[in-house]
C-alpha cells in the first residue's frame, strides 16, 4: 500500500486538469473495435509506392509518434498517469493503424531499472521484483529495466492491433539534440572523446539486434526505421554515405527476420531523400525498403525560404524533388515520419500546414504525426505540438486531427 500511495500521489501532483482546455473529446470505448482483428495480414513488403500485405491489399501507413524512452528517464510518456494497453486502445481508436516508437542508444547501452513512479499507471511490471520498505525497488534486482518496459509497450499495441515501428531517434537520451554533433549521425566515434556516449557504426547495429530480438516473432512489429534525422556535421553528410550504413544495417536486421521493412530517412535531418534517384538502397531481399522523409514548418533550408513562407507550388516543387518523385514514379513507399503544428498555431503554422495537408492528400503518401505526447518529460514541459491532454485520453479534436483524419484510410479497407 505504500507503494501505491507514493505513486498515485507523485501522478496527481504532476497531472494538471484538463478541465479548462477547450476542443477536446474523451473517445469512448466501441468494444468492436478493441477487441477486432487488425483489418490487414501481416507479414508486409512493397510493391512500387505501396505497402501491402500478406494478401496484396495496400497498408497505408496511418501514424502516430509515442515518444518517451528516446528521452531522459528511458521510458514512454503516460505510464505514469495511464496503463499501457489503454494508451494503445486510445491510439487504436483515433484512428491510427501504426506508431514510430522511438528509443535511445544510450537507453540500450544502460539499461537502467525504472522507478515506480515512472510507472505509476502500470504496476504490473513490478509483481516480478521484490521492493523495499521505501517502496522502491531493490537496485540489486534485474529489472523492471528500460528494455522490459519498452518491450511491455511494444506488446500492449501490438495486442492492440497495431503496427509497431521502433525507431533509434537519438544517441544520448533526450527530448531533442539537434545542435549535437554527437547525435548527428548514427556513429560518432570519428569525434574521438567529446562524446558522452561513443557509437560505431557495429555498436549501432548491436544496439539494433538488442531491441529487435524480443519481436521476432510478433508479425505487427513490421520493421526499424534505422536512424532519425541524419545529418552529420553541416555539408559532410552524403547519401552514399547513409545509404551504405543503412544497408548494412538492414542485413543485419534481415537476417533475424526476413519479413522486416527497412525504413530509410533522408538526410538533412531527413528532408532529402533525392539520393536515392541515382543511388537507392539495395538489399539481399526484395522489396523491403521503405524511404522516409520528415516535413516541418522551418524545414526548406536549403534556399533559405522555410515551407512557411513557400507558396503551395514551390513547396510542392520541393517535396517532388526530396521523395515525392519516389511514389509518382511507382518506384517505392515514402512515410512522411514526422511533420506537425502546435494547438492553435499561428499564420505560418497554418499556411505550412494547409500545403502540407493538399500534399499528403495528392500523393496520398504514408504519414506519421508528431506527436502523441501532451508532455515532454524534462521538466513537464508542454508538448505543444501533442494530440492528447494530460489525462493521456482526452483528444484534442482541433484542425490537426480533423484534418488527419481525412488523410487515414477507412476502418474497412
Amino acid at each position: 500500500m505504500l507503494v501505491v500511495a507514493v505513486v498515485l500521489r507523485f501522478s496527481l501532483q504532476r497531472m494538471p486538469s484538463v478541465q479548462a482546455r477547450t476542443h477536446q473529446t474523451v473517445l469512448t470505448e466501441p468494444d468492436n473495435l478493441t477487441k477486432s482483428k487488425p483489418q490487414f495480414t501481416p507479414p508486409f513488403r512493397t510493391a512500387g509506392r505501396h505497402i501491402v500485405d500478406a494478401d496484396g491489399r495496400r497498408f497505408k501507413l496511418a501514424s502516430i509518434n509515442w515518444y518517451g524512452a528516446s528521452d531522459i528517464y528511458y521510458v514512454p510518456g503516460g505510464l505514469d498517469v495511464r496503463h499501457r494497453s489503454e494508451i494503445a486502445a486510445t491510439i487504436r481508436r483515433m484512428g491510427f493503424n501504426s506508431v514510430r516508437f522511438p528509443y535511445s542508444d544510450q537507453m540500450v547501452l544502460e539499461n537502467l531499472v525504472i522507478a515506480p513512479e515512472l510507472i505509476s499507471a502500470n504496476l504490473d511490471l513490478l509483481n516480478a521484483y521484490a521492493l523495499n520498505q521505501n517502496g522502491r525497488l531493490d537496485e540489486k534486482l534485474k529489472g523492471p529495466r528500460a528494455l522490459d518496459v519498452f518491450r511491455a509497450c511494444v506488446e500492449a499495441m501490438t495486442d492492440a492491433g497495431i503496427a509497431v515501428i521502433p525507431n533509434d531517434h537519438i544517441t544520448n537520451a533526450h527530448w531533442c539534440d539537434g545542435k549535437n554533433l554527437c547525435d548527428a549521425s548514427w556513429k560518432n566515434d570519428h569525434y574521438g572523446p567529446i562524446c558522452k556516449v561513443r557509437q560505431t557504426t557495429e555498436s549501432w547495429i548491436e544496439n539494433w539486434k538488442i531491441i529487435m530480438r524480443p519481436h521476432i516473432d510478433n508479425p505487427l512489429v513490421i520493421g526499424a526505421d534505422l536512424r532519425n534525422e541524419p545529418r552529420g556535421l553541416w555539408g559532410t553528410m552524403t547519401w552514399n554515405m547513409w545509404a551504405t550504413a543503412a544497408e548494412q544495417a538492414s542485413e543485419a536486421l534481415l537476417k533475424m527476420q526476413p519479413n522486416w521493412l527497412m525504413f530509410v530517412e533522408g538526410v538533412s535531418s531527413a528532408n532529402d531523400c533525392s539520393g536515392a534517384r541515382n543511388r537507392p538502397v539495395k538489399l539481399s531481399i526484395e522489396d523491403r525498403v521503405v524511404y522516409s522523409s520528415h516535413v516541418y514548418q522551418w524545414s526548406g533550408w536549403s534556399t533559405l525560404v522555410p515551407y512557411h513562407s513557400r507558396p503551395y507550388p514551390s513547396f510542392a516543387l520541393d517535396m517532388e524533388r526530396n521523395w515525392a518523385f519516389l511514389r509518382r514514379g511507382n518506384i517505392a513507399p515514402v512515410w512522411v515520419g514526422e511533420f506537425g503544428s502546435p494547438h492553435g498555431g499561428d499564420d505560418r503554422d497554418h499556411h505550412y500546414w494547409d500545403n502540407l495537408m493538399r500534399h499528403l492528400k495528392d500523393t496520398d503518401a504514408d504519414f506519421g504525426y508528431w506527436a502523441l505526447n501532451p508532455r515532454k518529460p524534462e521538466n513537464y514541459d508542454n508538448e505543444t505540438y501533442g494530440l492528447l491532454a494530460d489525462d493521456w485520453q482526452t483528444i484534442i479534436e482541433d484542425w490537426r486531427y480533423q484534418d488527419l483524419r481525412r488523410l487515414m484510410p477507412p476502418v474497412d479497407a
